[in-house]
Formats: structure tokens, sequence, C-alpha cells
């Protein structure tokens, strides 16, 4: 609780909130003149990026003009933003200052999040030696999470050099004995995807096969393997090619078809995070929470609406978390009720066990972050990114999308009533137009949706 205090208080200086506490000072998304507003927002924002604020480096151009309508004249956000992006190249604060220069408003690296941020949950291996795998200061983002042993790619090539033998550019000249100083590796931790594929998937195979042990044979007799957590499932993405390029997913779909066609047995990971992740939308959630709790809004935040441009991920992530808290709801309730059946006398028995363990569930994520104050999640569909209104038809989703034609993760099972959108709009600026007519927020302008 302390960790949270301190993030809080980091939170309110970064963000730069000085009003009196119940007080927002509000603009008009037209004329951007300042209004003093006592109706808090009662919903949160979680914007993808790749796709709808940008393609690859380009700035889609209604992503500026949907900021505007969100901050008032003195640049401080009215209703709670996140960004959720399944990148994880980087720290949060390099992402915060690309977005701010992108959007011409100011971002907190609090109002940032990486598909890699629920990693500071995972307390339990940050005093363990892991192995990371990605692109970008995967050292430095590692220490940022909390882990204080960290092993790269590149730091095992160098201890064992015999190891990386498809480049035969790269191959060792000489024979090397390899460095045993080099601490067992106890669990892997896959940021992204790699620059050298080839590289990767040989050590990471050779670490899972060794228990850690590089200097040693394989034992392909082992039964269980190191924990592996991967961020990132993303099959594909969108950047400024016609086509979707490969992302961090279809390097984890040869992980693990060249582990089944060495030992005969599936990859198993011990947290998959990301989108569509539940527990990425948790985490988001709470990150809207403590935006909301640092600007003085005591109205709890009710609705999030998720906006992104990918069915696979940011569709059916935010309609995953919604069934998530509509069975939330429903449990809880049921559970109030045999409560009170008991208290009054009339059942003489607890609780049934199936209600204990349902509500179970949930203690691994809200006691670190606390119960979720959201009853729904709603999903907004841009067309500006991996979405092609064209080619793609969403009219009957059950009968449309097969398995063949699947691309999500292999432990991420296939819904077809998960990738139907709340909406699909135009773009980024359509989404905040539509989400402030639903919420009678600031709104002057009509843009026209499709409902489904």
């Amino acid at each position: 609780m302390k960790a949270l205090g301190v993030l809080r208080r980091g939170m309110q200086t970064l963000l730069g909130w000085t009003g009196e506490r119940g007080t927002l000072l509000a603009c008009c998304g037209m004329c951007g003149g300042a209004t003093s507003n006592k109706v808090q927002p009662g919903f949160g924002l979680l914007f993808d990026i790749d796709g709808v604020l940008v393609r690859g480096k380009t700035p889609i151009p209604a992503a500026k003009k949907a900021f505007q309508k969100l901050v008032d004249s003195r640049g401080q956000f009215l209703v709670p933003v996140v960004f959720v992006t399944n990148a994880g190249n980087c720290l949060r604060q390099k992402k915060a200052n690309q977005l701010s220069h992108i959007l011409g408003v100011h971002i907190s690296p609090d109002q940032v999040m990486l598909s890699h941020s629920p990693l500071r949950m995972f307390r339990k291996y940050h005093d363990k030696c892991v192995l990371v795998s990605g692109q970008g200061p995967v050292l430095d983002i590692a220490k940022n999470l909390g882990f204080q042993k960290v092993v790269s790619i590149d730091m095992l090539r160098e201890h064992f050099p015999l190891l990386d033998m498809v480049d035969h550019n790269r191959r060792p000249r000489l024979p090397s004995s390899p460095i045993v100083n080099l601490p067992r590796v106890e669990a892997i931790i896959l940021f992204g995807e790699p620059v050298r594929w080839e590289t990767n998937l040989q050590l990471i195979i050779d670490v899972l096969l060794t228990n850690g042990s590089l200097g040693n044979a394989y034992e392909t007799c082992l039964s269980t393997h190191l924990p592996l957590l991967a961020c990132n499932m993303d099959l594909m993405w969108m950047a400024e090619a016609q086509s979707p390029r490969f992302g961090h997913g279809m390097f984890l779909v040869c992980l693990e078809n060249i582990y089944r066609k060495i030992t005969g047995r599936e990859v198993q990971y011990e947290a998959l995070m990301g989108k569509p992740s539940e527990l990425t939308y948790h985490y988001a959630e709470y990150m809207i929470r403590e935006q909301a709790a640092v600007r003085g809004w005591k109205s709890p935040v009710r609705t999030l609406y998720a906006i992104g441009d990918n069915l696979m991920t940011d569709i059916y992530g935010a309609n995953l978390y919604n069934r998530y808290l509509e069975e939330r709801g429903r449990t809880r309730q049921t559970a109030v009720q045999v409560m009170q059946a008991v208290v009054g006398g009339t059942g003489g028995v607890g609780p049934p066990k199936a209600i204990l363990q349902d509500q179970g569930m949930d203690m691994a994520w809200e006691s670190e972050l606390s119960s979720p104050s959201v009853t729904s999640c709603k999903s907004l569909l841009v067309c500006t990114g991996m979405y092609n209104p064209h080619t793609e038809v969403l009219s009957d989703t059950s009968h449309s999308i097969t398995k063949t034609q699947y691309c999500g993760h292999r432990d991420v099972r296939l819904d077809p009533s998960l990738m139907e959108p709340g909406h699909i709009v135009r773009d980024v600026e359509d989404a905040v137009e539509l989400i402030f007519q639903q919420e009678n927020f600031h709104s002057t302008r009509h843009c026209p949706v499709e409902k489904h």
C-alpha cells in the first residue's frame, strides 16, 4: 500500500492537478473556453496506439483532433485516460514523450500501459535470475519492473558462443569454454519480437531443455520446464505498409512449434499478458482509478471505453473483460443472497464452495490492485488500422469466423461473439464524439456510426 501511495503522489505531480476537490475546469470541444463543471466523469478511456493514433511512426490526422476535445484550456484531461498498447520495447517515459509529441498534449508515464506493465505484480520472480528476450533496453525495462537478476540473450551468447550457429558469419572461429559464473536461469520473460529470431529461438529452447543450465546437455525427458512469461500475443500489427506485419505472437508460434517438435509436448506459460488478457484490462482499470483519485474525482468510474483497431486483441480483450465484470457481478450478488439467507437462519450452512472458489479467482489481482469499480467495458472499433471495412464483414461473426481463420493465441479460446465490437466508427475522433454523446459529456459535433 505504501508503494501505491507513492505512485499516486507521483501521478498528481505529473498530471499537474491544482484545482479544488470535486471541481473540474472543463472546456467546450469546439471553442476551448474554460467553464466550471462540477459533474465528474463516471467513465474512463482506454486507447490502443498502433492503428488508432499512429501507423508506424506516422500520426493519424484524427488523433490530434480527438485529444483536443479531451483536455481543457490548461491541457488537463477532462476524463481519465490510459494508453493500452501491446508494444513493450521501451520504458513508459519514452512512450509518453512520443505520445505527447504526436498528440500535442502532455502525457504522463502513469497514463501509459505497455504489454509488460503487469509484471510489476509478479513479485515471486523479482529476486530470481530471469532471461529476457525482445528489443530495446530489455535489461533496463526488466529492472524498472522490479526484477533484480536479469540476463539477456546477448549475455548468454557472449558466455556460450558455441550455441549460436545458424549465421555462419557469426560463428566463433575458435572453440570457447563457457564461463561458469553465469547464474542458472530460473525463469524466462518474453517482452516482444526480437531482431534475430534464429538466435533467440535457439537459446530459449536451450534454456528450456537444460532447465536453465546451458553448460549441460538437453534433458528432453523433463516433464515440466522453467516458468515462461510472455507479453504481447499479437500475431500481426499495422505499420505504414499496406498489409499487416509479423508481431510477437508469430514468434511465439515458432517457439511453441519448435518445442513440440523436439519434445512432443506443449509449451506451458506461467502467464500471458497484453491484450486480450483479462489481467491487462484489470491493470488498466486500476490505472484509471488512480488517475481519478489523484484528480480528486470522488464519483466512481463505472464504465470503460476501449478504442482499438484489432478485432482479436482490442475488441476481443475489451469484451472478454466486460464478460468477466458481468460474471463477477452475478457471482457477488449470489454470494450476498446466500449470506443473507445464512444470517437470516434459513440455510444453516456457509456459502457454496463454488462461490468461494469464484471469489478466490479475483484475489490474485485484487490483493495487488483492489477490486474494480467499473461494471462494464465497451468496445469501439476504428477503421484506420488492422480492420478494413471493405474486406471484413462482421454481420454474422458466429458463422464467418472459423478455427482456420482464427489468428489469436493458442491459449486464448476462440469465441466469435467476443469479436463483435459495440460500435464501428471511422476514426478515433469519431470514437471520442460518440462516447461523449453516450455519456452526455461535452460534444457538439455529430459523427456517423454503425451500431452492432
